[in-house]
């Protein structure tokens, strides 16, 4: 994993090993995530399972007991972590400016490019 890729990912919480098998819309209790797939997470929110999209080269996976999803690519419009609440990212192009607000990736801003570090995401004009 490339130094990018890894800021790029997203940290969003803990394995839960009850969760084999679930899918989005089933019901859960307490929080959590686990990988549905390659590309999807699911967050136990509301005591719903809620899919987001992992759509970064990374994808979805395991790291000892977190679940990593890459939103590298992700778009305006896909659902994001509640830990993820009021930070930014990156859109794909790299124009432009994410920021998760109530559980959607939300654009911010346009700029001429956009860089991320490990803890800002700076949109230049």
């Amino acid at each position: 994993m490339t130094r990018s890729s890894v800021l790029f990912s997203l940290m969003i919480g803990s394995l839960l090993l009850s969760a084999c098998g679930v899918k989005a819309g089933d019901s859960c209790s307490g929080g959590g995530y686990t990988c549905s797939s390659e590309k999807e997470a699911l967050e136990c929110r509301d005591k719903v399972w809620r899919a987001l999209q992992c759509r970064g080269t990374s994808g979805c996976g395991e790291s000892g007991e977190d679940i990593l999803c890459d939103m590298n690519g992700n778009v305006e419009g896909d659902a994001c972590a509640a830990s993820a609440e009021g930070r930014g990212l990156c859109t794909a192009d790299g124009k432009g400016r994410l920021e998760c607000r109530m559980g959607v990736l939300v654009q911010v801003s346009t700029c001429s490019s956009c860089v991320m570090d490990d803890i800002h995401v700076t949109c230049n004009p």
